[in-house]
């Protein structure tokens, strides 16, 4: 049952206008009037007509031209085009298909035959429309239920971190810190010619959320080496082992996942947050910017954070300490960003 469908006739014979008028008001449709190709795309444009009748020889823009320009806009070129001619040459019959057209009705008109033509050309046209919202509508459902999924697994990370540093007598809150911390340098960092290239606003966003997941290894750790202040050397060895037992424990839980920004980030700061500027740390002895930027940032932030931690050090004590350390653990260039913003920190 058709109700109000606009209809666009494209015509330069008044009419051959008039004649397609009266049949598409007795189809129950609205048919809108064009007398040349230009005409007829300001009107699609303003009205977004669900079908267009275009005659193919016409002044100026002929119809297969007129198609071809709808056909190029990506808000029109869903409509459906049907050809109307005198001519009921294959070869122009042919050039109405590659021209994008939809259907070809040879004059002088049938009225039986229009409304056939236009009745099903909308059918379809409305199926199609119906098809795209459902796939829309399927696909924006996907989304979120991975969406979903996502936070489902960050929060499992989460939680076994939050385990992880209980285990191993961090206070309370020193998780919330380190993330406010690393958002700080980062944006602090970005302000740098030295980094601006380097460190997006996403890029921002992706170091909060994966930075308090750097120590999530220590879950493979037994609690009694955490707890322990010296250690042996062979416990030692064992502590060390949580950057692996975290970058694997992260893959693990996304191996079927898409491989995105997060994903990765919290993988390289999980493995590599130990490693220091002068190649003396671990997992892989990794020297100066060959340790990924976002380890960097978690490993200067850590340092600060942990030195601060129980009211330890004043911000100016911690400093002057990561101030003999510069060039060592970490670059000299992130600390003096570090220390210039440093009031900002928590």
């Amino acid at each position: 049952m058709l109700h109000n469908e606009k209809i666009l006739i494209v015509d330069d014979v008044e009419a051959n206008r008039l004649v397609l008028e009266e049949i598409i008001k007795g189809m129950g449709c609205l048919p809108l009037l064009a007398e040349n190709g230009q005409e007829a795309l300001a009107l699609a444009k303003e009205h977004m007509p669900q079908l267009i009748l275009t005659d193919i020889s016409m002044p100026g823009m002929n119809g297969y031209e007129l198609c071809r320009e709808l056909k190029k806009d990506n808000e029109l070129n869903a409509i459906p085009v049907i050809f109307i001619s005198a001519f009921d040459n294959k070869n122009d019959i042919v050039e109405g298909f590659k021209s994008g057209g939809e259907d070809y009705i040879i004059k002088p008109f049938i009225p039986e035959v229009v409304k056939a033509r236009v009745g099903i050309r909308l059918s379809l046209y409305e199926a199609r429309k119906e098809l795209m919202e459902t796939n829309r509508l399927l696909q924006t459902s996907v989304e979120e239920q991975l969406k979903q999924m996502e936070l489902e697994k960050r929060n499992i990370l989460y939680a076994l971190t939050n385990i992880s540093v209980q285990n191993a007598n961090y206070e309370a809150g020193y998780m919330e810190r380190l993330r406010k911390n690393c958002r700080i340098l980062a944006q602090g960092m970005q302000l740098s010619p030295l980094y601006d290239d380097k460190i997006s606003d996403t890029y921002i966003d992706t170091i909060e959320l994966a930075a308090p997941l750097c120590d999530i290894g220590y879950i493979g750790i037994p609690t009694d080496i955490l707890k322990k202040k010296l250690l042996t050397d062979e416990e030692a060895l064992i502590l060390r082992n949580h950057t692996n037992i975290g970058a694997r424990l992260i893959s693990d839980l996304y191996v079927n996942s898409d491989y995105n920004e997060f994903i990765s980030t919290a993988i390289e700061i999980a493995h590599y947050h130990h490693e220091r500027w002068d190649g003396g740390g671990y997992p892989e002895g990794l020297k100066a910017d060959k340790i990924p930027l976002a380890a960097q940032i978690v490993s200067v932030m850590e340092r600060y954070t942990s030195l601060t931690e129980k009211d330890l050090n004043t911000r100016e004590e911690a400093l002057e300490i990561m101030r003999e350390e510069a060039g060592k653990k970490f670059g000299k260039d992130i600390y003096v960003i570090c220390d210039k913003i440093s009031r900002q920190f928590c």
